[in-house]
């Protein structure tokens, strides 16, 4: 097996390319993959709310990259902070509708890169790549 086929090669690759191809859709919105990985799961969570805490354990930030991810945001009309009711200390973030509505554009992007993705399989290839890959997810988790 070359370098070019191996496992880990072949992964990167479709990889950045994925990424390429979202981030020019991004770049259409002014948005990058972090911030939109931070209105997803904001628009994903109870209330479409959490603390800024919460936010940066998932992203798997520092808390200054996660407040300047939410500054960002919040400048550009897609989410907005507020203080906590019970604790004024602790700093909540709310994804608004035009975040909602961004989040749903991206869904759908998603959808079509993804089946872009996997266009040139069958069915039962697409089953059978799909649970391959989370095999390997499983052993590596």
């Amino acid at each position: 097996m070359t370098d070019q086929n191996s496992c880990g090669m072949l992964l990167k690759q479709i990889n950045d390319e994925l990424e390429k191809r979202a981030n020019n859709k991004l770049r259409a919105q002014d948005l990058t993959m972090a911030q939109l990985c931070a209105l997803m799961m904001l628009n994903q969570a109870s209330e479409r709310q959490m603390t800024l805490k919460e936010l940066e354990r998932k992203l798997h930030v520092a808390q200054s990259t996660a407040a300047g991810i939410i500054t960002r945001l919040e400048q550009k009309g897609f989410v907005e902070g507020f203080g906590d009711a019970a604790d004024r200390r602790i700093k909540m973030v709310r994804i608004t509708k035009l975040g909602i509505q961004c989040c749903m554009t991206a869904e759908k992007n998603m959808e079509q890169e993804e089946a872009t993705l996997l266009s040139g399989l069958t069915d039962t290839e697409r089953i059978v790549f799909i649970s391959l890959l989370q095999k390997v997810r499983n052993t590596l988790s």
